[in-house]
């Protein structure tokens, strides 16, 4: 039996002219996905009346369910409410469990409801309200002949918090059924090498299994998917066939992100980190710091970016700085021996690169950085070569100066996976 569809509906000429990116259809169609609802058509359209009537009237006759994302709120390019009306013949009155929570979102800001904020109270006649527990706007529901039409804010978290009761909605109206999805998180390993291992495994990956890859940076989730219950023990050995050949790689599941993996593990073992940074200009400390409980394990974090800092602050002697460059290995070590002793802390990384896009020479070009980490009495350097732009260096030296923390912590390999093809 084929999975039920529904279309998205996008409203704003913010997303027309690139002034606002989507992000909001990802997150709906991943929501729904474990639901077995498929988004089978995106349509974006700015905030004109005719073409959003349009719009709305194809997807209507096309499809069971229609989300509609935008055009709540209380400016006069916010049409959701009143295009719905005109299509559905529903006149627009002020609903009064609408206007409850405006006028109680107010008071908890502390400001007097205006016409602007009161307008978002006027809604289609008999329309079913679905609660917005963070922002002014509710959403609704209304039939448009045979399909269900549901309208949700463009404002990110406001659409998260929503998105529990559009799908149960959404469900009851066009049907699903439950998939089983196992999100893992990896980082270091890329999706064509994973892909490239599956389909060489043959027979040996369960026919039952789909392998799946949302790309992004710094890590890569993998997806296994299984439509039955009846094989979930077969997502299972698929999960351990991963573990076996890349398990060094996986950070964790569901939303682990590799600064909180890390913290987990200092946390776990009791020891607290440092970092020493030049080129990525205190992006690691930032990482570590973003994720709350870092004051239990993060000691502090300097950034050195002159010559001069990284002698007064770390200690490096002015003569290896002389010869060697900052961008060499007995710099970083330096560097990070002067963070630990300063800091007081167990472990550490440290960092020196050349970030460009200018500074590189022949034998450093740009995107060359050494990194050194581990702990006084065991401590690793190695020089990596990471070419792209300035803003994707800093950020992937970054990750990968957490995830040596990482291997150490948990006595993995030395050296990656990453580095070593890339010496070879």
């Amino acid at each position: 039996m084929p999975s039920p569809a529904i279309a998205l509906l996008l409203t704003g000429h913010e997303l027309m002219t690139g002034d606002t990116v989507d992000t909001n259809s990802a997150m709906i169609s991943r929501h729904l996905l474990e639901t077995g609802i498929l988004v089978a058509e995106k349509c974006t359209v700015g905030d004109e009346p005719d073409a959003l009537k349009k719009s709305l009237l194809r997807l209507s006759q096309e499809y069971d369910g229609v989300i509609v994302n935008g055009g709540l709120g209380p400016t006069e390019d916010d049409l959701t409410a009143s295009i719905i009306g005109d299509l559905c013949g529903a006149p627009l009155v002020e609903n009064a469990e609408a206007l409850a929570h405006v006028e109680a979102w107010c008071e908890r800001r502390g400001i007097q409801a205006n016409s602007a904020n009161l307008k978002q109270a006027w809604l289609p006649e008999n329309a079913d309200l679905i609660p917005n527990p963070i922002g002014s706007a509710v959403g609704f529901s209304l039939s448009l002949g045979n399909c269900l039409v549901l309208t949700t804010p463009g404002v990110p978290s406001e659409l998260e918090a929503m998105l529990p009761t559009v799908t149960t909605m959404l469900v009851a109206a066009v049907g699903g059924s439950e998939t089983y999805i196992q999100r893992i998180q990896t980082f270091g390993v890329g999706e064509s090498t994973i892909q490239q291992w599956a389909n060489e495994l043959g027979d040996g990956w369960p026919s039952s299994v789909t392998l799946g890859f949302r790309a992004g940076l710094p890590q890569l989730e993998l997806k296994l998917t299984v439509a039955h219950a009846e094989h979930v023990p077969d997502q299972k050995r698929a999960y351990d066939l991963l573990v076996n050949r890349f398990g060094d790689h996986i950070l964790g599941e569901k939303d682990a992100r590799l600064a909180q993996v890390v913290q987990a593990l200092l946390r776990d073992q009791k020891k607290t980190m440092t970092t020493a940074e030049s080129c990525t200009g205190g992006l690691i400390a930032s990482m570590v710091t973003r994720e709350p409980g870092s004051s239990a394990v993060f000691e502090a974090g300097l950034v050195t970016y002159a010559n001069s800092a990284k002698n007064q602050l770390l200690g490096v002697g002015e003569n290896v700085l002389n010869t060697e460059g900052a961008v060499s290995e007995p710099v970083v070590r330096q560097m990070l021996l002067g963070a630990l002793e300063r800091a007081g802390a167990d472990i550490g990384v440290a960092v020196s690169g050349i970030a460009g896009p200018d500074g590189g020479t022949a034998d450093k070009p740009v995107g060359t950085v050494w990194i050194a980490w581990g702990t006084r009495e065991d401590l690793r350097t190695h020089r990596a070569q990471i070419p792209g732009s300035r803003s994707l260096f800093q950020g992937l030296v970054a990750a990968v100066a957490l995830d040596l923390i990482r291997r150490h912590l948990l006595g993995l390999p030395a050296l990656p996976h990453y580095f070593t093809r890339q010496a070879q």
